[in-house]
């Protein structure tokens, strides 16, 4: 059976993002991207939220071939180009997809945790969600989260918006690492049972 990885990036301060909305402010450095790089590796599929979804899509693709990337961002950018997504989303349309029609499966919020549960039945890998906030919370709160990769940076925001939108219990630690050549620290839950 498939396991529902969560990777975001979090201030010292547990938030996502800044005040203004804006997860760029957090320090997402080479590290964090050879991170994030081992878990498209180990997935199966990806899972995100129309938000993330647009954003990644009209990013990471491109940066298969771009010679200014760094080689960690060409491969992360070439598995993004071809690799299985569900979005959760009532509000993507068949324009917001069509580059990616081929591989992409929307999913209305409504049906987000059946999809979840017939997901892990089948995928072939993890099932990893970047970014996408307000979907892996909604799925955690239904026990469907199975671990939780949070890559502490060390930067405290002092307001922005939480990581999480509820309290959360049911995990233990299973890893604690400092990235190396940086400043950020992985924190790694696993849900209990």
């Amino acid at each position: 059976m498939a396991k529902l990885v969560v990777c975001n990036i979090m201030s010292l301060d547990g938030f996502y993002a800044a005040a203004d909305g804006n997860p760029l402010v957090l320090p997402m450095d080479a590290a964090f991207d050879a991170y994030n790089l081992e878990r498209i590796q180990a997935a199966g599929s990806l899972l995100l939220g129309a938000d993330s979804y647009r954003m990644f899509m009209g990013f990471w693709p491109a940066q298969a071939d771009n010679p200014e990337a760094s080689p960690v961002n060409q491969e992360f950018g070439g598995i993004y180009g071809r690799i299985e997504v569900s979005v959760v989303s009532d509000s993507l349309t068949d324009e917001d997809i069509a580059p990616w029609a081929d591989r992409t499966t929307v999913v209305k919020r409504a049906e987000a945790e059946g999809w979840v549960k017939e997901l892990k039945q089948r995928a072939g890998g993890d099932i990893v969600t970047f970014g996408s906030r307000i979907t892996w919370n909604a799925l955690l709160r239904a026990g469907l989260v199975d671990e939780l990769h949070l890559v502490v940076g060390a930067k405290a925001l002092g307001e922005g918006t939480p990581i999480f939108t509820q309290p959360v219990e049911g995990f233990t630690v299973e890893e604690v690492r400092r990235l190396d050549g940086s400043d950020n620290v992985l924190l790694r839950y696993a849900r209990i049972g």
